[in-house]
């Protein structure tokens, strides 16, 4: 399908319909978009073939499941025409993104491609089952000012498990790093890491035309998931965040046609990058006022999303509330304490 013709200024969506089923939309000069679904709110992910002539190289595989893997069989039979995917290239660790990474090594024969963080820490994970909640998990919950009803919830029902959705990652890989060159689709494409969504986040920038392929780092109608876990309490994400796009915006162009891992590929990325920045600087505003009196992260979700919080975003809003609070402490903006039931509590200075 021909990209249509857009005004030069803000955010455009050349292609308004995704995807679906086992279609595929040629969405430049050998490079097919793909949608997988999810099975939460969120309900999709992208997913990139690139042409390399006798076989494809796939930009992120969606979770491991059979349903998943049936849809892989049949777009690699429809769409990409029975050449084999020779490569796979993961910009993070996330499950939708990683999820059938290891499947296309051991049953496809398949290169893996991404970051040293990336591979460690979803490698780490699919290995570390966990049948009931640890107690480090816990105590994070509790310091976040968890609902009791929530946290009761979470201490009794089995955990999320990463292998639950990722399949075994065998040994080896090809590393990527900040500032590499890597040769997808008869184009050469500049290495930029993106975080504060996932540490050490793949970004890939076309020096040939103007193609990005963004992962979750750069998103056109949502503001990616931005959390401290209790893998690493006193992570800076917001900060790292910010720095990732400051960093990037230099590089952004009206034109270019950004691909990203959820929602619609567009154009406007200087625009885009913009809204994110001031999104967390003005969520930012909003706690430092708000936080006048102690509070904890699970008290502060009416200011920082300005909607209702429902049951199955509980865990991610609870997640990047804690993380904005924890930046405004750690950059001397607040104070926190702790509560008598564990959990911190935030006011600002002065």
């Amino acid at each position: 399908m021909a990209e249509k013709t857009l005004p030069k200024k803000g955010l455009r969506y050349p292609w308004e319909t995704p995807p679906s089923g086992i279609e595929a939309i040629e969405v430049a000069a050998g490079v097919l978009w793909m949608r997988l679904p999810l099975p939460m709110k969120l309900d999709h992910v992208n997913v990139y073939a690139l042409d390399e002539g006798d076989s494809w190289t796939v930009i992120d595989t969606g979770f491991a499941s059979r349903k998943t893997k049936e849809i892989w069989a049949q777009l690699m039979a429809g769409p990409l025409g029975g050449k084999p995917v020779s490569r796979v290239v993961v910009t993070h660790h996330h499950p939708d993104h990683i999820g059938l990474a290891g499947w296309f090594q051991s049953v496809h024969g398949a290169e893996l491609v991404t970051t040293r963080t990336a591979w460690l820490t979803a490698r780490m994970l699919t290995l570390d089952v966990q049948e009931t909640p640890n107690p480090e998990s816990l105590a994070f919950y509790r310091s976040a000012g968890m609902a009791a009803d929530i946290y009761a919830k979470r201490a009794s029902d089995r955990p999320f498990n990463f292998a639950d959705v990722v399949d075994p990652l065998p040994l080896g890989y090809m590393r990527i790093k900040q500032d590499d060159t890597i040769t997808m689709g008869g184009r050469v494409w500049e290495v930029h890491m993106g975080n504060g969504h996932a540490p050490e986040h793949a970004t890939f920038w076309s020096k040939d035309d103007n193609l990005v392929i963004a992962g979750d780092q750069i998103l056109p109608s949502i503001s990616p998931n931005v959390g401290v876990y209790a893998t690493e309490p006193m992570a800076d994400p917001i900060g790292e965040w910010l720095e990732a796009c400051e960093r990037l915006a230099p590089m952004g162009r009206e034109d270019q046609l950004v691909l990203g891992g959820h929602k619609l590929p567009f154009t406007g990325l200087p625009t885009r990058l913009r809204q994110l920045i001031e999104n967390h600087h003005g969520a930012l505003k909003r706690l430092d006022a708000y936080i006048d009196t102690p509070k904890s992260a699970g008290e502060v979700f009416a200011p920082l999303f300005k909607r209702t919080i429902g049951e199955g975003e509980y865990g991610l809003a609870l997640v990047e509330a804690f993380a904005h609070l924890s930046h405004l402490h750690q950059t001397g903006q607040a104070i926190r304490t702790k509560r008598e039931d564990g959990a911190w509590l935030f006011q600002r200075k002065g």
